[in-house]
């Protein structure tokens, strides 16, 4: 078989046992694309050769709309290609990509990887002292950016070139003038193993890493994705989902494109869960991906009917609290199905279409993946322990590396197990529960604490919007619980509502899992919303070595 049909039958094999896991991981094998694959014109032009099905569906908070088919996509995107090319992007470039969710950042994804060059999907969120590193340490040789933020770009050192989108500006060559058609795209020969996209993991502990997949562990990794999503051709797909992170790529380029599906996009300035209703309805939107803060604004508002269309419900990102899962299945009659994977992987433990879920539980790993638990400490199997996916058979949804980092790259790939950093919990039926990284996990009185699942039994007062569980330094107890708390709309931060949260973490914990002291914060996060509890416990290190209390905590 050539690589579009190797690729072709290991995805319409998942599609036919969607909603038999088991069968599908008897089943499923990954495609093998031979030495020399390039999934943008291998798989996404031969799918979208005279195919007028949607490819990609945008919708604005005022109502306005684009529609782009397939096939328009394939025609722009060799268009983008020629029109680079003449430019001077060349085959093994690195491209900054910092486009919001416009047309252009799917053309320019299709057209980067059609030249051979290297994506770098990157935030409009960045301050200037970010992109500055991100150049740099990148290596970019090319930016594409939106016009609104050309001005981040001004004193950056670099031989770089600039294309700006949605305008003109000085120094910056216009996309518009892609629009002109002229040339064609070169034909490009790309091995498998050469990388594709290098994505900035989101930086929670240190300096963000720099994570390179290649022509196969994205693209054709997301076949795990597909899988985990239960998206079928023709669907209307939507994941709410910021570019410049791997989860955009998952649900908003890979999965549903390799699927054949629709991405439906949704741009809004303040989230309105009445509006997001609104457009799933109107859309037939068929599946929902949306992290675990989403689906909590929305219980906290009336949900309504179950919007017309829908049959699948998904979250990730963190963990989703059982809780939440029951509030939404009462009112749409849906199960919340939560998922797993790093920006190293692809999708690799979920629960799958037509599974029973385990409330808090991740599932169970997906199909062609070796997933194993082990001890961090003796690296022997535990029912306890870290995520690590199993390297004897080499994973296709997996890294190539740290960019840069080779060190880093050994450590993560150590013993013939690929670390994912992550612990969780093994039961005897197989399924797998997040218990949390391996820098949060801390001990009180000798008793490991797991700050996911104190979290989750403070989510359960409504007073509590969000939550962030670190270690207080304590001289008896080398540390105690510290809840930072992001107070529910309505809940005064004062001395009876922390001892109302104080009360039901005693009233629901084990004794030894309580949480001592409380305080009332905005909880620092990274600019793809992960709460940095490193700052936390930095915050009450310093606090303990100075002698002196926090005066705006509360005990108990």
């Amino acid at each position: 078989m050539n690589p579009t049909e190797s690729f072709r039958a290991a995805r319409d094999t998942l599609l036919q046992h969607r909603t038999d896991a088991r069968a599908a991981a008897e089943s499923f094998r990954w495609p093998d694309v031979g030495p020399a694959f390039n999934w943008a014109v291998d798989w996404f032009d031969a799918i979208a050769v005279g195919n007028e099905r949607l490819a990609l569906w945008i919708v604005e908070e005022d109502g306005r709309e684009q529609k782009i088919t397939y096939d328009r996509m394939r025609v722009r995107s060799d268009e983008v290609a020629a029109w680079l090319s003449g430019l001077g992007v060349e085959q093994g470039d690195h491209v900054m990509l910092m486009l919001g969710n416009r047309v252009e950042l799917w053309e320019s994804m299709l057209a980067i990887m059609k030249l051979g060059a290297v994506i770098l999907p990157t935030t409009t969120l960045l301050s200037k002292g970010d992109l500055e590193d991100r150049i740099e340490r990148g290596q970019v040789r090319h930016v594409i950016a939106d016009r609104a933020d050309v001005g981040k770009f001004e004193g950056i050192a670099g031989d770089f070139g600039r294309i700006v989108v949605g305008g003109t500006a000085p120094g910056w060559h216009s996309y518009d003038d892609s629009l002109e058609g002229l040339g064609v795209a070169p034909s490009v020969t790309v091995k498998t193993s050469d990388p594709c996209l290098i994505y900035f993991t989101s930086g929670t502990t240190s300096k963000p890493k720099m994570v390179v997949h290649t022509q196969a562990s994205y693209p054709v990794g997301h076949l795990s994705t597909l899988y985990w999503l239960g998206v079928e051709p023709g669907d209307i797909h939507l994941a709410i989902s910021s570019p410049g992170w791997g989860k955009h790529a998952w649900s908003c380029f890979f999965a549903p494109w390799n699927a054949e599906a629709t991405v439906f996009v949704y741009n809004y300035g303040r989230f309105d869960p009445i509006a997001l209703h609104a457009r799933l309805d109107e859309a037939r939107v068929a599946t929902f991906c949306a992290p675990p803060t989403v689906w909590r604004m929305l219980i906290q508002s009336d949900l309504g009917a179950r919007p017309r269309g829908l049959r699948e419900i998904l979250s990730a990102g963190e963990p989703l609290n059982p809780g939440v899962i029951a509030a939404v299945e009462q009112a749409w009659g849906l199960t919340i199905r939560d998922g797993y994977g790093q920006t190293e992987t692809t999708a690799l433990i979920a629960n799958p279409p037509g599974a029973a879920v385990s409330p808090g539980a991740m599932g169970r790993p997906l199909p062609g993946v070796a997933i194993t638990i082990v001890d961090p400490l003796t690296g022997a199997p535990a029912s306890t322990g870290e995520i690590c996916l199993d390297l004897t058979v080499e994973p296709a949804n997996l890294m190539a590396g740290y960019w840069g980092d080779e060190e880093r790259t050994a450590s993560a790939r150590a013993d013939d197990l690929f670390h994912t950093g992550d612990v969780a919990e093994l039961s005897d039926d197989g399924t797998i529960t997040f218990v949390g990284r391996t820098d949060d996990i801390f001990k009180s009185s000798d008793f490991k604490i797991s700050p996911f699942e104190v979290e989750s039994v403070l989510l359960q007062h409504p007073a509590v919007a969000e939550s962030a569980v670190v270690p207080a330094p304590d001289p008896t107890r080398h540390s105690i619980v510290k809840a930072y708390v992001a107070l529910a709309e309505g809940w005064p931060a004062d001395a009876a509502t922390a001892h109302a949260i104080l009360a039901h973490s005693h009233q629901h914990l084990s004794s030894f899992e309580r949480v001592r002291r409380i305080e009332f914060f905005e909880l620092p996060k990274t600019i793809s919303g992960k709460i940095r509890r490193v700052e936390l416990r930095e915050r009450e290190n310093a606090a303990f070595e100075s002698g002196e209390p926090i005066e705006t905590e509360w005990r108990g």
